[in-house]
Parts: C-alpha cells; structure tokens; sequence
C-alpha cells in the first residue's frame, strides 16, 4: 500500500494540487479496489467528515482524467473504481453476487489490440469482461 508520500508525490507527478481530499480518495481506491462510489465516499467520510458527495466524485473525476485511477463498469452495475493503472488488465465478474477481480492478458503484450478489423481507429486499449460466477457463488448453487 502506497503511503501518504507517494499519494502527494503521485498528485504533483499529474499535475494535482494536493488537497486532504484527494489523498483521502486515492487512499480509499487504493485499500478498496473495484468499489463503487457510495463505498468511497464512506471511506472517505470516516476520514473526513466534512467532505460533501459532490467533492468526492469531483476527485474520482480529476482523479480518472489524471490516469491515477481507473474507472469500470461492467454492465448492469454501477462505476466502480481501482488503482491498477496502465496496463491492459481485464476483468472477471459474478453474476450472482457482482464480486469483481482483476485478470493478466492471457497471452504475450497486450493480444487484446489486435482487433481482426480496426476500421482505421488506431487502438490503444481494450476492454474485456469474463462473466460467470465466483467460487462462492458457485458452490452455493451447486448445493
């Protein structure tokens, strides 16, 4: 876990003033990977309590924009948010329970680029969710 300076050094390095917010943010997303925004904002309020909803999803917005964070949201949930940054790393995701965890391109540097047709967009990322169901989730249906 990053500690408080790499947070501020993390916020200079994207051109981010730093502020209480933000660092509580980054912590929150950081200690929390793949939580929603109602999950950091409590985070963030056992922290500070004065911060208003608006405040943290103005971070998690500069926060995103900045490259710091990452925002998912795979379909039918709400955005949810993580620290992994930078690489072309997937998502495998419970139907049942919408448990979420992070997946390695499975073969060599980033084989999800190859698209078999671009239609002359220059790819840079691309996005992948596995769906079924999580080991908890799929030894109590099984029962």
């Amino acid at each position: 876990m990053p500690t408080t300076a790499d947070f501020e050094r993390m916020l200079r390095g994207a051109a981010l003033r730093v502020t209480r917010p933000r660092l509580s943010v980054l912590h929150a997303v950081h200690a929390h990977p793949h939580a929603d925004t109602d999950s950091i904002i409590g985070v963030v309020r056992a922290d500070l309590a004065e911060v208003s909803h608006q405040a943290v999803y103005d971070v998690l917005r500069a926060l995103t924009t900045a490259g710091l964070v990452r925002r998912i949201q795979p379909l039918g949930s709400v955005a949810r948010y993580e620290a992994r940054v930078g690489d072309n790393h997937h998502h495998v995701v419970c139907r049942l329970c919408g448990a979420i965890a992070d997946v390695d391109c499975a073969v060599g540097h980033a084989p999800c680029l190859s698209a078999s047709e671009d239609h002359g967009f220059a790819i840079d990322e691309a996005e992948v969710i596995y769906w079924g169901l999580c080991p908890s989730c799929s030894s109590a249906s099984s029962s």
